[in-house]
């Protein structure tokens, strides 16, 4: 069986409201499918992230391309290394991790359905029956948090997410409410981006802890390793390493240096689904965690990390998913996880999908005629970037 074609199609779908943090400010996302074909008839699906500049990633793709058809689909691995190597792509290895698991996951789509079996017996098998998702809280007036975390508690989320490192006195009466609203039992979960220096973050998460943080993620810049680990040496909170985990080499370091005590990233980080599983279980040798991170994403790649985290036996509750804030998908059968916070074992060959090719068209369609969901809002551009 051998790879006869390869397309990619970009699309834009917006979400149900903007997504802000210190890092980002967009309105929806905007991801390159992947759907390869194979002389015997098999159709696989991949979702590969755009980062910044969807362009760069869609020639990126095109760039891979020869490397891809007359192929075997189960050469995955082979051909993304052949891909670093000759075709030079460890030059420019962000680019190329966020390019190459739309690939990878088609492929290994095929695969699951030549052989009648879904994506995690090709990856050893399952070690859990479900994962648990957070409930992505948006920064806003108070009675507006308090509304979101009612409508998360109804829906039986467990872990609540928000985005700080913007204003702390604002965000601490933020958490204040969601502690209030989601009650004891319930998990607050944060993310600076990076916003603070390792004293500021060592000041704030003293006075965020009377709250009951279960993890901040990057509260201060990756660079160099000592910020994180002096933060993580001088109190309590634990700590998530997010940023800094681009590539391999970054991952594989972050993780036996102990920066953290959990790993939120994913293939996108590291090039490749079994990258991310990999490396995943390094991260289980040293006795850490990990928390399926999202770019903002359609259900393609939601379903094929979650494979991946029903694989692994140190996954965190409350993986990163926007599925419940996007306005639509391209799936004719949404994920779970649009409308609560569990996903169980999904059933069918390979990833077990089934893209509505109409809604595809449409929202392809939308990305000719809007662009892209950049990442930043165009009205900040040139204003002040440090407070």
């Amino acid at each position: 069986m051998k790879i006869t074609k390869l397309e990619f199609i970009p699309a834009s779908i917006a979400y149900t409201h903007r997504e802000v943090s210190s890092l980002v400010n967009r309105d929806g996302v905007t991801d390159v499918v992947v759907k390869a074909h194979t002389d015997e008839g098999f159709i696989g699906w991949g979702e590969s992230c755009s980062g910044a500049n969807l362009g760069s990633v869609l020639e990126a793709l095109k760039g891979m391309e020869p490397f891809v058809i007359g192929r075997s689909p189960w050469e995955s691995e082979a051909i993304r290394a052949e891909l670093w190597h000759r075709g030079i792509w460890s030059w420019r290895q962000h680019t190329a991790c966020f390019a190459y698991p739309g690939i990878d996951m088609a492929l290994w789509d095929i695969c699951g359905k030549a052989c009648g079996q879904p994506l995690y017996n090709l990856f050893g098998g399952r070690v859990r029956n479900r994962a648990n998702y957070f409930y992505y809280l948006s920064q806003g007036p108070l009675a507006q948090i308090e509304a979101q975390c009612r409508d998360g508690v109804s829906k039986g989320f467990t872990v609540f997410y928000l985005k700080t490192g913007i204003e702390i006195e604002a965000e601490l009466e933020m958490v204040r409410v969601i502690r209030d609203t989601i009650g004891p039992a319930r998990k607050i979960r944060l993310d600076a981006n990076g916003a603070w220096t390792v004293n500021e973050a060592i000041r704030n998460l003293a006075r965020l802890d009377r709250y009951g943080i279960d993890f901040i993620e990057q509260p201060v810049v990756q660079d160099p390793l000592t910020n994180m680990a002096e933060v993580r040496s001088r109190q309590p909170v634990a700590l998530s390493a997010n940023e800094g985990l681009w590539t391999t080499a970054d991952a594989y370091r972050q993780i036996t240096s102990r920066t953290a005590d959990v790993y939120c990233f994913s293939p996108y980080f590291v090039g490749s689904l079994a990258q991310f599983q990999r490396l995943s279980r390094v991260a289980e040798l040293e006795g850490l965690r990990v928390c399926r991170h999202t770019h903002g994403e359609f259900g393609i790649v939601a379903t094929a990390a979650h494979h991946i985290l029903l694989t692994l036996p140190n996954v965190v509750d409350g993986n990163q998913q926007t599925a419940h804030m996007m306005q639509d998908d391209i799936l004719k059968v949404p994920v779970p996880i649009a409308s609560g916070p569990e996903w169980g074992v999904p059933e069918g060959p390979g990833l077990g999908i089934e893209v509505d090719e109409e809604k595809l068209g449409i929202y392809h369609e939308q990305f000719l005629r809007i662009g892209q969901f950049v990442p930043y809002d165009p009205r900040l551009v040139g204003t002040e970037m440090y407070r």
